[in-house]
């Protein structure tokens, strides 16, 4: 167009997109730098020198599982892990003997280790003979090192046997022990469900989890509530021992209700039931020394990040009483943002070149305001899809579905900035689908059209899953989030052209439109992470809205 024509508001210098990209880098730091500031912990609930009373060990690294027959742990595998463990816990606790885990207690006796060691039941009647019998052995030849016999774990929470069977195999167990004290483990509510269990056993060990309570407890009431429940079932059987076999934090997964993994939470529910126990005299096992991967195949992120050490550089995730960050990478997740933020402008600028010269046209206010809201959504959260990638990411579906949204978030983010400062409308799905007429609009116009078709495609992907089989899947609100804030600037800064949308469009806004109601609610408001995936969805439908109402104006 002429210039005499360019639009209200048209800006011709350099200052106000300039301004905005210092703005957006400095709000790009600084968002990192609040959210990777070092926590402060309360004091160390363990005296210098002295080590944490048990842990719960499985030596299965990346690539090893329990679930696969031919997996067996070499004795040197364990011996490092003995060696390492030895270094900050008196106690080991095993749940089985199989896969090469038999060598646990000699090797655990050579690094002056205690060990709760675990005897499998199932319902496999043949695989627990040869369990108790492995077992029994054990501890006849090892009475100084196995603390203890942990003759099952949670069977009656899995309805593999019942109380009475679990009983009969208990009673065997104690008469064949040689004096090694025996218990069974399970969650505290199946114990009040069997009492009579009790008089089969030494002592009663009891598993409390607070981020898997029906009703989750956050990371600040768990101790408490450990400590609680750890009163009510000594008050269900009075005279016994009550061991807390399991407990524990995640350091990484999805939030439930208002228990959210992380590093930070981890160490403060640690630091809070350590404390406790020492100062009321009861004994506690923690969940676990090393991360597993392999739980992550039935219990998601989350399943796989318990550990007090981390399973990729086998270094321990905190140091009692020390600060603990979230992000302590911070400062190159910030610099990352910040790349992203620069790139953004940088295509925006191109886009506005581009309008200038064919078109005649200057950008505006608005739209470099648009493109400022583009870049700081992507700079602010390409830090932590980088990071999460290989948190959440599992086996090649998992790895390309996570990092085609890593690549639909960057290209959206960098893209729709130029379609912001070149004027480019929004169209419908049809448009980016319809590569059998490549020529009936332009390359920019199919591409945004494109780039619409995926990003609603990711979204209601993921509103999928969560409506539908939500318990251990992950929110990734942070490479979706520059998805849904880029196509809506596009979308605000110039009416889109709906002359095509349709019944895919309107099943689309319907579906998204529900999903961003249904989920934060069905999660719960203290749910923030399922809240801010909720705001995603109400975005994207919006988006779909504008398209569809510009259908309907036209």
């Amino acid at each position: 167009m002429p210039l005499s024509d360019r639009p209200s508001g048209a800006v011709s210098s350099l200052t106000l997109p300039v301004g905005l990209l210092a703005l957006v880098l400095l709000a790009v730091v600084g968002s990192w730098a609040w959210i990777g500031k070092a926590v402060p912990m309360p004091p160390s609930p363990l005296a210098a020198g002295e080590k944490l009373p048990c842990v719960s060990y499985a030596p299965f690294r990346e690539g090893q599982s329990p679930l696969n027959g031919g997996t067996h742990i070499s004795e040197a595998q364990i011996d490092e892990d003995m060696a390492q463990l030895a270094k900050i816990t008196q106690c080991v606790r095993t749940y089985s003997v199989e896969l090469g885990l038999d060598k646990v207690a000699p090797l655990a006796k050579k690094h002056g280790l205690k060990v709760f060691q675990g005897i499998w039941l199932s319902g496999d009647q043949a695989k627990n003979r040869k369990e108790i019998d492995a077992g029994i052995a054990l501890a006849q030849q090892y009475p100084d090192t196995i603390a203890a016999l942990v003759v099952g774990n949670e069977v009656m929470l899995r309805g593999e046997l019942s109380a009475t069977d679990i009983g009969k195999i208990l009673r065997e167990v104690r008469s064949r022990a040689g004096g090694v004290p025996v218990t069974y483990a399970d969650v505290w509510e199946f114990w009040e469900r069997a009492k009579a269990l009790a008089d089969d056993v030494d002592f009663v060990t009891v598993h409390i989890l607070p981020y898997w309570e029906d009703f989750p407890v956050p990371a600040k009431d768990a101790g408490a509530h450990i400590d609680r429940i750890r009163q009510h079932v000594a008050d269900q059987f009075p005279g016994k021992e009550i061991l807390i076999g399991e407990t524990g934090w995640p350091s990484a997964g999805r939030m439930r209700e208002g228990a959210l993994p992380s590093p930070v939470d981890q160490a403060l529910v640690l630091h809070d039931v350590l404390k406790l126990a020492k100062e009321k005299g009861y004994r506690v096992n923690v969940i676990e020394a090393y991360d597993q991967s392999w739980k992550r195949r039935s219990e998601g992120t989350v399943g796989g990040h318990w550990g007090l050490i981390d399973s990729a550089n086998r270094a321990e995730k905190f140091e009692w009483g020390k600060p603990v960050s979230d992000y302590p990478r911070w400062p190159a997740q910030a610099a990352a943002g910040a790349a992203l933020a620069i790139g953004t402008f940088a295509f925006a600028f191109y886009g506005a070149f581009r309008a200038r010269r064919f078109e005649g046209a200057n950008t505006t206010a608005v739209q470099w305001l648009g493109v400022a809201a583009i870049a700081l959504a992507g700079g602010t959260t390409i830090g932590s899809t980088l990071s999460t990638l290989p948190l959440e990411s599992l086996g090649w579906v998992g790895w390309t579905r996570n990092g085609a949204q890593l690549a639909l978030s960057i290209a959206t983010t960098l893209l729709c900035a130029g379609f912001v400062t070149r004027g480019t409308p929004l169209r419908a799905f049809a448009v980016g689908l319809d590569f059998a007429n490549v020529r009936a609009c332009t390359g920019k116009v199919r591409t945004l059209s494109l780039l619409l078709v995926l990003g609603v495609l990711a979204v209601g992907e993921v509103a999928f899953e969560l409506i539908f089989d939500p318990r251990y899947k992950d929110f990734p609100v942070d490479p979706l989030t520059p998805i849904a804030v880029g196509l809506l600037v596009v979308a605000l800064v110039r009416r889109p052209d709906g002359s095509d949308a349709g019944m895919a469009e309107r099943i689309s806004f319907w579906g998204l439109l529900l999903a961003g109601v249904y989920i934060p609610l069905n999660e719960t408001l203290a749910n923030w992470q399922a809240a801010w995936f909720g705001v995603i969805c109400l975005v994207m439908a919006f988006t779909l809205s504008r398209v569809l109402g510009a259908r309907a104006r036209g």
